[in-house]
């Protein structure tokens, strides 16, 4: 794929949409602990490691193996590296947990569920794009908790992460939409209405090459049928 041929303005603003709708819903409370999500972004763990200090928790669970990214990026799991990171920032090591095995949204929520059966009140950090991708993923992996998600504040495309950029976090963003129109029927994440524009911007995005983060089989095949998109965009609205 040629991005030099892209038209920026465009794509940028069919990226503003997506970015826009994956990141809503961000927020924090007073809980029993913070999960947070390893990723390719260690300003996921200085946000943790600031909300931890202010104490919104006592401790933090952090969740990781490798993904997409950091298969590449790193020689061990995520969760360690942001504990090195956590320790780093103050952060004491008895308030540390760690769970390095999980590679998914599910298996973050999963496996933490598994080492803290107990708690009640949980608020998950993980990166702006993935907040959708995580509340959605809540009620199916760890329900009857009263929980948040929260994530650093940064803006698109000016505060996009260095280690992957503003087009590797476009293929990430179709990506997230895709899992969010598939994953339901799976039973990996609970379905949530998608506005028509957001749609319209995705397969635009597709259209314009941003398909490496794509789940296999047609993508356009997720898609709403006609009747459900209408349905979807009056319950989104």
């Amino acid at each position: 794929m040629n991005h030099a041929q892209d038209r920026p303005t465009l794509t940028l603003q069919l990226a503003g949409r997506l970015w826009d709708f994956l990141s809503a819903g961000r927020g924090h409370q007073p809980c029993d602990v913070l999960v947070v999500c390893g990723s390719y972004d260690l300003r996921v763990m200085d946000h943790a490691a600031a909300l931890l200090q202010q104490g919104i928790a006592p401790h933090m669970l952090i969740s990781g193996n490798t993904g997409n990214w950091t298969r590449d990026l790193w020689n061990r799991p995520e969760a360690e590296v942001f504990a090195e990171r956590a320790l780093a920032l103050g952060v004491k090591r008895q308030q540390i947990l760690l769970e390095p095995q999980a590679r998914s949204f599910a298996e973050n929520l999963a496996l933490a569920r598994a080492i803290c059966p107990d708690v009640r009140r949980v608020t998950f950090v993980t990166k702006p794009n993935s907040i959708r991708r995580v509340a959605q993923t809540q009620p199916i992996h760890w329900p009857d908790i009263d929980f948040s998600v929260d994530a650093p504040e940064f803006a698109f495309p000016w505060g996009v992460s260095n280690m992957v950029g503003v087009f590797g976090l476009i293929e990430e963003m179709v990506g997230d939409i895709h899992r969010l129109l598939r994953y339901p029927r799976l039973g990996f994440q609970q379905a949530l209405p998608i506005p028509d524009e957001v749609l319209e911007a995705w397969q635009q995005l597709i259209a314009l090459g941003y398909n490496r983060h794509l789940l296999r089989g047609s993508a356009l095949d997720d898609l709403p049928t006609t009747g459900a998109r209408a349905a979807n965009s009056s319950q989104a609205s």
